[in-house]
């Protein structure tokens, strides 16, 4: 920084080199303080800052402070998240200072790690902008009318879950699908007295697939910028274990639906949608478009801002050439989303409009990710500043110090993600914090990032809705009319996702490892050396280093040594 180059050429005009020889993040102190004074051009040089060994209460600390917080604040007394993370955040600073890090230092690394997620936040806002254009446009209410017209009463629990899915692909919330086609099919069954527990299961399996699996969803963006791994790269991965999810959900509901009744009730509530639906818009194969042009830019891996932003653009093409929006209106809808009462060409009463459907399509806009994106602030920063005392490395490693396979890491991840919702019970913190300590000790194993957010959106993301205290569970019983721990074991999709993943790291299908360059280029994005390379089971390199790490080469295993301790790792001020 300009300041500290000012103050030490004020105290070597000579050219004599500081007191302190920075190697990297992990500088060391390689001269005396009074190696300026030798000189005679300086007179007085600030003194170090002594650091302190890190342990295990001190690491500890900041994370007891967060699930005290969280615990008492956001839960007990429903204060708001955001400033319950920065007092974590605040005893983080307490700690970090003790340990004889500086402010600087601290705001450094905040800096960092705010300046890699940045791409993945403006994704975020795009994404906001997207929903807001094709709601207006007709894209999201033409393919949500689709799915609902191919309902088949007749497979009611497993149209559930495909109806539900379709809308939560297409609008990227699983409250919002639960909350609207969730509530229709749930007034089915009461009418055909069908299990009430197994449709409430078959609609949260069905919203929580398309809320993990659509572009759209806030989880998913947010998984896809903390592991570091593309967007449509991240969602592709996902159906390793998401997919075998999905058709083994498919087929128990499937099964449990013709077997528990001959269906033959009232579908009147889906009816009543796709009318409603129909009445609003001017519906034509043209609202399909944009949809198709984001896939193919998916399909062929193109940069997803500019992609999202074609798609936009020809969203709000339709918005102005079939549904009669106003130009005002239609760039309106970019920032605070769409309206109901926006849509004109059809010459419907926006009086006539009913809740169901204003709480599923009046959405989207880059103010409806403030929220998410405050979140993501705050715990960005929370994990900046734990990690210049390498704190959560530190306790992560003694987790994993045991670990010597592939399915003890991707196990230990899934322990992690459990334990992070069951106490914070907020999906983007439970996703943000191990992931973003969890991502180095991938990437030290030779296991590429993506297998880590497709195990985390296993046990974060889906799981949520498990845990009768967390705000997804709550809200499922109570829109749904089913308490929560009655509808888990029909919560399908929501645990076997974690299921297939062990299966996965048993067997090696769909664990990607690292190449070589890919190694390389990943342990510097994360300050790390060959040294840092983790030795897998009795003792030979992890599967991208074996093949370069010779006899020469400084190898060593983390399980055996230890994490390095903030003495020996970073420099002293």
């Amino acid at each position: 920084m300009a300041h500290k180059k000012n103050r030490e050429t004020a105290e070597n005009p000579a050219g004599t080199p500081p007191a302190q020889n920075r190697t990297g993040k992990g500088a060391t102190v390689t001269g005396s303080a009074n190696s300026a004074n030798s000189t005679g051009t300086a007179s007085k040089v600030a003194k170090p800052r002594k650091k302190r060994e890190l342990n295990v209460f001190l690491a500890l600390l900041p994370v007891l402070a967060l699930v005290l917080f969280i615990g008492g604040g956001y839960i007990g007394f429903d204060l708001p998240v955001e400033p319950m993370i920065i007092s974590a955040a605040a005893v983080a600073a307490v700690v970090a200072w003790y340990l004889g890090y500086s402010w600087d230092d601290m705001m450094d690394s905040v800096s960092e790690k705010m300046a890699k997620a940045w791409p993945a936040l403006l994704i975020l806002l795009t994404v906001g902008i997207l929903i807001g254009s094709w709601m207006a446009g007709g894209t999201i209410p033409y393919l949500v009318y689709w799915g609902l017209k191919l309902i088949d009463p007749r497979w009611l629990a497993l149209i559930a879950l495909i109806g539900t899915a379709i809308v939560s692909l297409c609008t990227g919330t699983s409250w919002g699908s639960a909350g609207t086609i969730g509530v229709a099919f749930m007034g089915i069954a009461i009418g055909m007295d069908v299990n009430l527990a197994m449709v409430a299961g078959a609609v949260v399996s069905g919203a929580y697939f398309g809320d993990k699996m659509s572009p759209l969803s806030d989880t998913t963006n947010i998984t896809a910028m903390i592991t570091r791994v593309p967007l449509f790269t991240h969602v592709k991965n996902m159906l390793w274990t998401t997919g075998a999810a999905f058709v083994l959900a498919a087929v128990v509901f499937g099964v449990a639906g013709f077997m528990s009744h001959d269906v033959d009730g009232d579908i009147s509530g889906v009816e009543a949608i796709t009318s409603e639906l129909s009445t609003i818009f001017n519906f034509n194969l043209w609202m399909l478009v944009p949809a198709i042009v984001v896939l193919i830019g998916a399909g062929m891996q193109l940069p997803t801002i500019p992609v999202m932003l074609l798609g936009t653009v020809l969203g709000l093409i339709n918005a102005f050439v079939f549904q009669g929006v106003h130009i005002k209106d239609a760039f309106t809808t970019l920032v605070s989303g769409f309206k109901l009462d926006m849509i004109t060409a059809s010459g419907w009463d926006p009086d006539t409009a009913s809740e169901s459907m204003q709480t599923l399509l009046e959405r989207g806009g880059m103010n409806s990710m403030l929220g998410t994106l405050a979140i993501c602030f705050c715990a960005i920063a929370f994990a900046g500043i734990m990690g210049v005392s390498k704190s959560l490395d530190y306790l992560v490693e003694r987790v994993l110090s045991g670990v010597k396979t592939r399915f003890g890491l991707v196990s230990s991840t899934i322990g992690i993600g459990l334990g992070t919702i069951a106490v914070t019970c907020n999906g983007q913190i439970s996703l943000i914090m191990p992931g973003d300590v969890l991502r180095p000790a991938y990437v030290r194993r030779g296991v590429h990032p993506k297998v880590l957010g497709r195990t985390l959106e296993d046990s974060v993301t889906v799981t949520e809705t498990l845990f009768p205290w967390t705000a997804a569970g709550a809200y499922m019983a109570a829109t749904l009319g089913v308490p929560t721990l009655e509808y888990v074991p029909w919560a399908v999709l929501n645990w076997s996702g974690m299921i297939f993943a062990l299966i996965l790291a048993a067997t090696g299908l769909g664990i990607y490892n690292l190449s070589r360059e890919e190694q390389v280029e990943r342990l510097e994005q994360e300050d790390l050396t060959e040294v840092d390379v983790i030795r897998w089971g009795n003792g030979t390199p992890g599967p991208a280093a074996k093949k370069t790490l010779t006899a020469g080469t400084q190898t060593a295993s983390r399980e055996s040594q230890g994490p390095r301790t903030s003495a020996s790792t970073n420099s002293t001020e």
